[in-house]
């Protein structure tokens, strides 16, 4: 992205920084999240025409505190530091940063003074504010141009150099004025043009992969997501007949997925598609796994060890392609993020393959703008808005061990329940909605009869990007309908609950 505006976002572990990248790319610039330890060399090889330093848990004056290369602040490059971020410029510009008794935590009403920051921002707007430490003095050259009851420097910043510091978080829809914030530091203090678009992605990509690929060949993994659909399409865009979609059937898809797969991208589309049943072979090694991690990195390696009995017997293929995602590279661990789940595609998968490479060209991407690329790409709605599915399957809604009569189990009662969403009119309101087999059973009663059955968990979330996600406010009279199919319709089941844990602190699946 070398010729195009790029902020880079550097990561101190705060808990929005992907956050603050989206806000950054919604206003029109592209922007990356790199971690805090990036060099100056590799800072300038990147030519940012911005820097955002995010916030983060630790306290600048800590034995473990996280401390970029002081000299960055020198480059010249507009600057602006959130929370932590705030407090490191103050720091290490000869300021005075220090340790409140308490921790501040929520809304506040903040005073402003005349600045580039804050321009078109009323005089007293209300932030949102998470720290315990806090910046007392601003640093010699730099004003105070923002201020709450509490908090003697909310902002600051120097005009000249272009570096600001504020102590709340713009990012966070909880601060009034904060979009405009982030819209000011681009356009008016480092005067970008915002030339972020899908389209413009697009073109980027498509030109990056025929450089990248030539004449060679690619093997793209198909799932049948709106990730591994989008990605197929971009790649079919830029090296048609050269792409070769494989969809592995494992045993783990959804009830009639494999049928849809191929009627749409095969059929449909014209895509080069084979199907490889492959279903013995990851059920065998999955036999007796209950750990969900183990279960992800079995599945990500017996991805890549098909893939590669595939190309072996079809003949020479150089590239492995993927629709990994931001947030799968997120969760999977990054920087300073905590190792949430390992995806199968990314922190599953084994350290020796036999590719030259692994393309993924939606990596930098968050599910929405993967669905922005979708539609503009042409893709028709029923492929865009399908509802996200993990790639190593009802592996990760099945608990505990997996086998045949759980899968079958699963099998029908999620279909009784997406077709009750969809029925519904539901399905484009609802992020993602799926059934869940538990390990439980419990007792009940059916006909007269004692039963001892399994309990199916219903989830269903509304999101943007997957980072966070609610579940969703399905009306009880459509929750009554969908149990009582279930627990009449499939067999194995005697009761149904329905999730209502949000995220954070739970995550989507549940494995």
């Amino acid at each position: 992205m070398n010729n195009k505006e790029l902020v880079l976002v550097l990561d101190f572990g705060g808990q929005y920084n992907q956050l603050i990248v989206r806000r950054i790319r919604d206003l029109g610039v592209y922007s990356e999240l790199v971690p805090y330890s990036t060099t100056i060399e590799k800072i300038k090889e990147l030519n940012p025409k911005g820097l955002v330093l995010t916030g983060g848990p630790n306290s600048v004056f800590a034995s473990d505190s996280l401390v970029m290369d002081s000299r960055i602040l020198d480059l010249g490059i507009p600057t602006l530091g959130i929370c932590y971020g705030a407090q490191l410029i103050a720091y290490l510009k000869g300021g005075e940063v220090l340790s409140a008794e308490t921790r501040e935590y929520g809304k506040s009403e903040m005073s402003v003074k005349p600045s580039p920051l804050f321009k078109h921002i009323p005089e007293k707007s209300v932030v949102w504010m998470s720290h315990t430490d806090y910046v007392s003095k601003a640093p010699e050259g730099y004003e105070v141009i923002g201020f709450t009851d509490s908090c003697p420097v909310a902002a600051y910043g120097n005009d000249k150099a272009k570096i600001y510091g504020v102590q709340f978080h713009p990012e966070v829809v909880h601060t009034e004025c904060g979009n405009t914030v982030l819209r000011n530091f681009l356009y008016e203090v480092a005067g970008l043009k915002g030339d972020w678009s899908m389209r413009n992605f697009i073109g980027d990509m498509v030109g990056k992969i025929r450089d990248k690929v030539g004449d060679k060949k690619v093997l793209l993994a198909m799932s049948g997501g709106v990730d591994s659909a989008v990605a197929a399409t971009l790649m079919h865009r830029a090296i048609g007949k050269n792409l070769q979609c494989v969809l592995v059937d494992h045993g783990l898809m959804r009830k009639y997925e494999v049928e849809d797969i191929v009627r749409v991208f095969r059929d449909g589309i014209g895509m080069n598609l084979d199907v490889i049943d492959a279903k013995e072979r990851f059920l065998s090694r999955l036999n007796g796994i209950t750990e969900p991690e183990q279960k992800r990195k079995i599945i990500g390696e017996e991805f890549i060890r098909t893939f590669e009995d595939y190309s072996k017997k079809s003949g020479k293929v150089d590239f492995l392609a993927q629709g990994t995602i931001y947030p799968d590279v997120i969760e999977s661990g990054f920087g300073k993020a905590a190792l949430i789940k390992s995806h199968h595609n990314v922190g599953g998968l084994p350290s020796v393959i036999a590719f030259d490479e692994i393309i993924e060209p939606l990596r930098d991407l968050f599910k929405d703008e993967v669905r922005k690329v979708g539609f503009e790409l042409g893709l028709d709605k029923s492929i865009v808005m399908r509802q996200p599915f993990p790639g190593p399957g009802l592996a990760v809604r099945v608990i505990g061990e997996i086998t045949e009569e759980k899968l079958e189990l699963l099998r029908d009662a999620d279909f009784i329940f997406r077709e009750e969403i969809r029925k519904a009119g539901l399905d484009t309101e609802i992020w993602q909605y799926f059934a869940v087999v538990t390990d439980l059973k419990s007792v009940g009663v059916m006909g007269d009869m004692r039963t001892y059955d399994y309990t199916v968990a219903l989830r269903a979330v509304t999101s943007v990007d997957a980072m966070s996600a609610d579940w969703a406010r399905i009306p009880y009279e459509l929750l009554a309908k969908v149990s009582n199919r279930i627990i009449n319709e499939v067999n194995g089941v005697n009761r149904v609950v329905y999730d209502i844990t949000s995220k954070p602190p739970s995550t989507i699946e549940w494995e």
